[in-house]
């Protein structure tokens, strides 16, 4: 029960500010808008939203009664954008229906970044009902958008949404430099509130990680600069927060007082959402006291609450507190349906927080019940969450385990105690308790084994996938030098070695190529080459490129004859590739050097110096021809110079 809210009050109060505030005289320098009458509604009704949430609404319903008769795109999107922020969380249709609205007037508005607010808006929209996987790919647009569009604002807003939604899918080191950047941006444009907003979200991102004691300091903080300001819808979001601090240290009665605080605001201001919240703060308060059953009567007050507002994960939170309270109140088959309710909408929302509690709740639950089997299913999906979010906490969810067999063994052990004798009873109760703990370190040690298994695994196939980039030209996908020469040296050095042909083929005149149409052009050029080469070449024979145009073909045992055979036709084939794309005037061509192996005492490195030899020789002739180098023991015999050949100039 790790979930912290960073409700949608500050989404909106961001988004209000981003898109209202703006009218001001510091926005109206970056963004030019005419005196309108509709104005003066609108940037009253941003700053209501952090004191009166209904008032600022009858504001935004005034200034679109204006904007009927005298219409301005970029203010009738400030106003929509701000009611559908107010409506995401209480009426998803209506929200939908204002961001619709927003959306078809983009095309007439003069700042462009207000698409960004639009995608920000709708992204909120998904959020709230948990679609956090569409949410984020909104809030990646919009940060697109704002950059593009050099919109400081809407770019602060976008980071701040999407750092917000990066923690709450445990990708904490980015969500923090989101959430960071924003608050830096928020200051850098004199927009101080938003900056505290932006404080808040990395608070709650410390609370996340398991820095409970800074996340309460920054919260003390911003209240205390919320209060200054008489900000109190934000005071009921940051004394919600602090008191999931106060939760997570396990300081109860201090946890209980910021929630109080909180659902006390929040119901001044009508505000259903942040009591439903805080509620729930006060239920896990009672269970954790052990009063379960003040904190189902407190849960059915969140439940009715909760349903006047589209919070999807907001219903699952309420649902995980009533199956831990009834879970200790010993009505198990109620506990485990209301657990997988909520574990229903944490993994659609992928909140690693929450799902870890509610698997391992669950886990206990089952085994209580008797179901070892699923039980310890969920007990292995609790340990794979974990691992996902604190790879050092092995041993730790080891000890977990044993205190929970302890608990049931003793449980066993008092049922006994009632129907035998104390000597039988405690017998028996050893012997049960020694039963359990072997099955659970049996369970336990398969599970370890299950994960270094699969640890083994991952890691040879990593090892496999790195060899194979290590060996591969990545641009053209063959093989490279480091791999054609590991391969060569064990053929030469057998007793026996096989007689191996070593082909350098050289593009010629590819730099004209480049220079003419670019380096990008040029690879394209490579890439055909390579394919070629690749077609014609069959086992056992091997390619790889060398470096920049050349490339290396090894023949195992070919003769002289065979392997300038195959040079000729490489050579050719490479003529015959359709080259209007990179030469007008002419085709590709190649130079090939050729050289065979000694019997004895050959390395790759004599041979690739032979071949190069070689194939400096087919550059002096003219180019696209096949020159040859044989190893001085061959008495040096060389290949026939063929007849002589049309080189495109």
């Amino acid at each position: 029960m790790r979930f912290l809210i960073l409700t949608r009050t500050a989404c909106l109060f961001l988004a209000a500010a981003f898109l209202a505030v703006t009218g001001t005289a510091r926005a109206a320098e970056e963004h030019p808008i005419e005196t309108h009458p509709a104005q003066e509604y609108i940037d009253r009704a941003a700053a209501a939203v952090r004191s009166s949430p209904e008032d600022s609404v009858k504001d935004l319903r005034a200034a679109l009664d204006i904007l009927v008769s005298q219409p301005h795109p970029d203010l009738e999107i400030r106003a929509r954008l701000l009611l559908c922020d107010h409506l995401s969380e209480r009426d998803r249709p209506a929200a939908e229906i204002e961001v619709a609205k927003a959306r078809a007037l983009l095309p007439k508005a003069t700042r462009r970044g207000l698409e960004a607010g639009v995608l920000g808006c709708e992204g909120t929209i998904l959020e709230t009902s948990s679609e956090n996987a569409r949410a984020r790919q909104l809030y990646e647009q919009a940060v697109a958008v704002a950059t593009r569009s050099q919109d400081t604002e809407m770019l602060a807003q976008a980071l701040f949404q999407r750092g917000y939604l990066l923690g709450l899918q445990g990708q904490y080191a980015t969500g923090l430099a989101d959430l960071k950047r924003a608050e830096a941006l928020f200051e850098e444009i004199a927009l101080p509130d938003h900056a505290l907003t932006a404080m808040n979200g990395i608070a709650i991102l410390y609370n996340r990680m398991g820095d409970y004691a800074q996340a309460r300091y920054m919260y003390d903080r911003a209240l205390k600069a919320q209060r200054d300001a008489g900000m109190y819808r934000e005071q009921s979001v940051t004394l919600h927060n602090l008191g999931r601090a106060h939760e997570n240290l396990l300081e109860w009665d201090a946890a209980q007082g910021a929630f109080q605080e909180s659902y006390e605001i929040s119901r001044q201001l009508k505000y259903a959402r942040g009591e439903a919240y805080a509620l729930r703060g006060l239920a896990a308060v009672k269970n954790a006291k052990g009063d379960p059953v003040g904190a189902l009567q407190i849960l059915e007050q969140a439940a009715v609450l909760q349903s006047r507002t589209p919070d999807a994960r907001l219903n699952a939170q309420i649902h995980l507190a009533r199956g831990v309270a009834l879970h200790r109140l010993k009505q198990l088959p109620e506990s485990a349906e209301s657990l997988r309710t909520a574990l229903e909408v944490f993994r659609q929302a992928d909140s690693l927080n929450e799902l870890r509690a509610t698997y391992s709740e669950l886990a206990s639950v089952l085994s209580d019940m008797g179901n070892w089997r699923e039980g310890y299913a969920y007990l292995a999906s609790a340990h794979e969450t974990s691992e996902r979010m604190f790879r050092n906490q092995v041993d730790q969810r080891f000890a977990t385990l044993k205190v929970e067999f302890d608990t049931a063994a003793k449980e066993k052990e008092n049922a006994l105690l009632v129907r035998e004798n104390n000597a039988n009873q405690l017998a028996l109760a050893q012997s049960q308790r020694a039963r359990n703990l072997q099955t659970a370190v049996i369970f336990l040690t398969i599970a370890l084994a299950i994960l270094l298994a699969t640890l083994a695994i991952h890691q040879w196939r990593s090892k496999r996938r790195m060899r194979t980039l290590a060996m591969t030209d990545e641009l053209t996908g063959v093989p490279n030098r480091r791999a054609v020469l590991s391969r060569l040296a064990p053929l030469l050095q057998q007793p026996n070695p096989p007689s191996c042909a070593m082909l350098i083929i050289d593009i010629d005149h590819f730099k004209s190529i480049n220079d003419m149409h670019g380096h990008a052009e040029g690879d394209e050029a490579l890439k055909a080459v390579a394919r070629e080469l690749r077609e014609e070449v069959r086992e056992p024979a091997f390619i790889g490129r060398l470096g920049g145009e050349e490339f290396v073909v090894v023949i195992p045992g070919a003769d002289f004859d065979k392997a300038y055979r195959l040079a000729e036709r490489f050579r050719e084939g490479v003529m015959s590739i359709d080259t209007r794309r990179w030469l007008a005037d002419r085709r590709i061509t190649v130079s090939i050097g050729l050289t065979m192996s000694k019997p004895s005492g050959d390395t790759p490195s004599t041979m690739l110096q032979r071949a190069d030899a070689a194939l400096y020789d087919a550059k002096r002739s003219g180019r696209n021809c096949v020159k040859a180098q044989v190893p001085a023991l061959e008495s040096d015999v060389r290949a026939p110079i063929p007849p002589a050949r049309v080189e495109y100039a």
